[in-house]
């Protein structure tokens, strides 16, 4: 049972989102936070936490001194962004201050499902539109880089699932194209970032432009 905690300044908005997933046998809220920071660590105090689906209204430095924080006082608490803002600096710095996961307020509950399984088994996770937008970013800047890495010996596999990754495809996604388990998938992106010593998701689109194991 994965237990989630919804922390949002509007009722309503934790409402609508456990409307979205209240119907998943493994997966529990626990609380709804409408109050500050202060109340939400209090309620981590008391019930034992999984996951935080932080939804973020606005880029200020509050939102971003929450997750510090939540990660200084609760490091195994995984802390999932949800945000209408898709600025890359941003979204960069959440990643920076120790957020798992980031996705877009117009996300769908497919992929709010896939980021909750994801950060509790320990994996970044970043929506789509959000790996697209980074992914952008890194392109304006690699243009004025030259880049001279070798790339590890992957397998023919773990190449199909970076080229994927790359593209912007889901977990969810690359299983039902590869015709594997979301878990394999999980356990292929794990090896490829284990063998090229990288982190995160991110990291993981970089290496695969860098290497050329994706058209752009």
């Amino acid at each position: 049972m994965i237990r989630v905690v919804l922390f949002d300044h509007f009722k309503i908005v934790c409402d609508g989102i456990e409307a979205l997933i209240a119907d998943v046998p493994d997966i529990q809220i626990v609380a709804k936070v409408t109050g500050g920071v202060n109340d939400l660590l209090h309620v981590f105090s008391d019930v034992l936490t999984h996951v935080v689906l932080f939804d973020v209204y606005s880029p200020d430095g509050e939102a971003l001194e929450y997750i510090r924080t939540i990660r200084r006082q609760f490091p195994k608490i995984n802390i999932l962004i949800l945000s209408m803002c898709e600025r890359e600096s941003f979204v960069l710095k959440t990643i920076k201050a120790g957020a798992k996961g980031y996705l877009s307020s117009d996300t769908s509950r497919p992929e709010i499902l896939e980021a909750i399984y994801s950060v509790r088994n320990g994996y970044d996770y970043y929506g789509k539109s959000i790996t697209n937008i980074l992914l952008r970013g890194y392109l304006d800047k690699s243009q004025k880089e030259k880049d001279g890495e070798e790339s590890p010996e992957l397998s023919s596999r773990e190449i199909e699932v970076l080229r994927l990754v790359g593209e912007g495809f889901t977990n969810q996604e690359i299983a039902d194209k590869l015709f594997i388990s979301i878990r394999t998938v999980e356990s292929h992106k794990s090896n490829i970032m284990r063998k090229v010593n990288l982190r995160t998701t991110v990291d993981l689109v970089k290496f695969a432009i860098r290497n050329n194991y994706m058209d752009v």
